[in-house]
């Protein structure tokens, strides 16, 4: 019997179609992957298959269930975690497991799921001082009480590290019975293979159903495979690069941080961070959640005052001039920062302005991004409208758009898809072949294999620095995913 079988689904929004006539079958008792990129509807199928949305047109069956009709029904049998699941980060973990254990009707029966999350020495603390990682895996806690027999996880590793990720996929496979079945939607190609069985999306269509070792037999291969059922992807030279004019420097190296240190009370979120970067190097941080990745770079960017050290950057020193050092940042950070009231151009003409671009040679400027990245088809929509992969792009614009001599990139394509990823990579490089330094975060371990180098931080120190190989070659491991877990267990220790 399966658990969810779905005839000629369809759902629009205006002109949008998030569904395009789609049918389906989820086996019962198998944990199975939804992966696609954000905007290929993974969430929208969700919300359709748990009763949330209604179809345009189409049948449901859920656990032999109407959704629509039987919702009621439904809810007593799943659970449910969406992308930002309703913890109270104003109670503490244990007041926010008796909330959901109430509203479930279930005992406070906790133990063996503040075992299995690592949790139970942190029940007092409040859920909003945990990490991304910690805090996932609380949501998970809540979901799983009450032993649904539908678990439906709408990215709950989303902006997770590799370990982190691991660890939540191995806590639902020894909580749940053998007769649970696991929709767990993704947009990380590199989760495929943990899942049973693997249904790939793309533009509202299933493009792939089926083991995933069925199409490809490793992870590094999987990518590749998914990029030619979307169509391919066709690498060509950064029209992005190749209109780059970065300042002419002597300095070699172009960021240094000086013993850096940030503490809050008794707890250090970084603590002797030291390390240089040379002109058209791209420099990877790369660490769990919580590790010090994005506190640094706020450091950094002269947005955070140090606790203790300094960076400098082309030679200026953040603590006694940041604003000038800032001149000759481009920052684009890890949420989407932009105005979304704002139109593609108006953003364009505000971040050029602020950098210190006007008049002629403001809309001069703007007028070259737009033709550079493609926009000129967009340019008067609000950006709050656009579709991820292209608020990234918009984002990138925004931060390049002063030719600044440095980029600051904090997880520049969480959440595209693959081609879009490629894409972003191609331009990176090329930018750098122009002798533009790069800083870059990221959770896709196949991403840290464009570095030159990398830093691996772990509770704000770093652990180990190097090229990928040297990483790869010191652990002895195959990739830098199994790298950068042996590394930090090695650290741990």
């Amino acid at each position: 019997m399966d658990t969810v079988t779905i005839k000629n689904l369809t759902k629009k929004f205006k002109e949008i179609t998030a569904i395009d006539d789609l049918s389906l079958k989820i086996e019962k008792g198998k944990v199975t992957g939804l992966i696609g990129s954000d905007g290929s509807g993974k969430t929208t199928l969700i919300r359709l298959i748990i009763g949330l949305l209604l179809p345009d047109h189409g049948e449901i069956s859920v656990l032999g269930l109407n959704p629509e009709t039987q919702k009621d029904d439904l809810n007593k049998r799943i659970g449910y975690m969406p992308q930002k699941f309703g913890l109270y980060e104003d109670l503490t973990v244990i007041e926010n497991l008796r909330l959901y254990a109430d509203l479930k009707n279930v005992p406070y029966d906790f133990e063996r799921l503040l075992e299995f999350t690592d949790l139970k020495k942190f029940q007092s603390r409040l859920t909003g001082a945990l990490s991304g990682g910690m805090k996932q895996k609380l949501g998970l806690a809540c979901v799983l009480l009450g032993s649904p027999e539908f678990l439906l996880l709408d990215e709950p590793s989303v902006g997770v590290d590799p370990i982190s990720r691991r660890d939540l996929m191995q806590m639902v496979r020894d909580l749940i019975s053998p007769e649970t079945t696991v929709l767990w939607s993704t947009a990380y190609l590199d989760e495929a293979h943990s899942f049973d069985t693997a249904i790939v999306m793309n533009q509202g269509k299933v493009i792939y159903h089926g083991k995933p070792y069925d199409l490809a037999k490793t992870t590094e291969e999987f990518e590749n495979k998914v990029i030619d059922l979307m169509g391919g992807y066709r690498k060509t030279s950064s029209q992005i690069a190749e209109n780059y004019v970065p300042k002419n420097s002597d300095i070699e190296y172009t960021v240094v941080a000086d013993n850096l240190e940030k503490v809050y009370g008794d707890f250090y979120a970084v603590k002797n961070n030291s390390f240089e970067i040379k002109k058209g190097e791209i420099f990877g941080l790369l660490g769990p959640n919580g590790a010090g990745k994005s506190t640094s770079f706020k450091m950094m960017c002269g947005l955070l005052k140090p606790t203790g050290g300094t960076a400098r950057i082309m030679g200026i020193d953040i603590t006694e001039d940041p604003e000038k050092a800032r001149s000759n940042l481009g920052y684009m950070a890890q949420k989407f920062s932009l105005y979304e009231s704002l139109t593609v151009k108006q953003n364009l003409d505000f971040f050029a302005e602020i950098y210190g671009i006007h008049n002629i040679d403001l809309k001069e400027r703007v007028d070259e991004i737009i033709d550079i990245f493609g926009f000129s088809q967009i340019k008067n929509q609000k950006s709050r409208d656009l579709p991820l992969g292209f608020k990234q792009k918009l984002s990138l614009a925004c931060a390049l758009i002063h030719n600044p001599p440095i980029l600051f990139l904090d997880e520049p394509t969480s959440g595209v898809d693959a081609i879009t990823r490629r894409e972003f990579w191609n331009h990176i490089t090329s930018l750098a072949q122009k002798g533009v330094t790069v800083l870059v975060t990221t959770h896709f371990m196949d991403e840290a294999e464009y570095c030159n180098r990398i830093s691996l931080f772990y509770k704000g120190e770093t652990v180990a620095i190097g090229t990928p190989s040297a990483l790869k070659e010191r652990i002895h491991a195959k990739n830098m995913e199994e790298a950068f877990m042996k590394l930090i267990l090695e650290s741990k220790k």
